[in-house]
């Protein structure tokens, strides 16, 4: 898709993600970061059942924030899916 040259901000991505059903491998990077990292990065957040893009890229943002190195990294996978995915 357009993912490798991609220059839209994160802000527009939500904006464009928001409503927009996750496709099954972005909303099982979703669910992971809850499980994985939820007690640590993701404390002020409740999972959604079906995750939307634009939450999902949410959940990116707090993992990078909040996080160590090991949840940055699932942040990384979690934008990259959706910037392919929109």
């Amino acid at each position: 898709m357009h993912a490798a040259s991609d220059t839209r901000s994160l802000e527009q991505h939500k904006e464009l993600g928001a409503g927009r059903s996750a496709p099954a491998e972005i909303a099982r990077l979703y669910h992971r970061a809850f499980r994985e990292f939820g007690a640590q990065s993701l404390w002020s957040r409740r999972p959604s059942e079906v995750p939307t893009i634009a939450q999902a890229l949410v959940i990116a943002e707090s993992l990078r924030r909040e996080g160590d190195m090991n949840s940055r990294t699932l942040a990384v996978e979690i934008e990259r899916a959706c910037r392919a995915a929109l």
